[in-house]
């Protein structure tokens, strides 16, 4: 059950839908569960390491890189990264909207990755000379101001990944 407008998970029982449960069972109805997320009653956000926006974010390919794992490679091949920001709770509706499954932005690069290759490319289009892209994942160097000679340094790292 998703909650936000009036309501945190606390408030479920008070709401009686406890007897909804009950009824469907009297009516030989199949097992199911009723369960809520929990955060604010306006919004979700990440509470250390629960992030509830994982849920409703769209996965990435399994053979695709995560976010995280780019940035690592970048740094292993000796490339800046300074003041890596995981950013995936913009990916969704709440947010940039771009629909990306993961986002994590340095000061240096800004690396998305999206549920497909289609709507990688879609975005990398987009931003035309000012991303990278492979596969499902798409170099951004828009907000970071990247000079174009440290570019093919990243690009070469992310290509390395497979």
């Amino acid at each position: 059950m998703l909650h936000g407008a009036s309501t945190t998970a606390r408030d479920f029982p008070g709401l009686g839908l406890g007897r909804f449960l009950t009824d469907a069972v009297r009516r030989d109805s199949p097992p199911f569960v009723l369960a809520g997320a929990t955060g604010d009653r306006l919004s979700w956000r990440p509470a250390g390491r629960d992030d509830p926006q994982r849920m409703v974010l769209p996965k990435r390919p399994a053979s695709a890189p995560g976010a995280k794992q780019v940035i690592d490679a970048f740094r292993a091949a000796g490339l800046k990264v300074p003041h890596p920001k995981d950013r995936s709770v913009d990916c969704g509706p709440d947010g940039l909207g771009l629909g990306c499954s993961e986002l994590i932005a340095t000061d240096a690069v800004t690396v998305y990755v999206f549920p497909d290759e289609t709507s990688a490319s879609d975005i990398a289009e987009t931003w035309g000379g000012q991303s990278y892209r492979r596969g499902a994942v798409v170099l951004n160097y828009l907000e970071a101001k990247t000079p174009a000679a440290d570019r093919p340094g990243y690009e070469k790292a992310l290509d390395r990944l497979g």
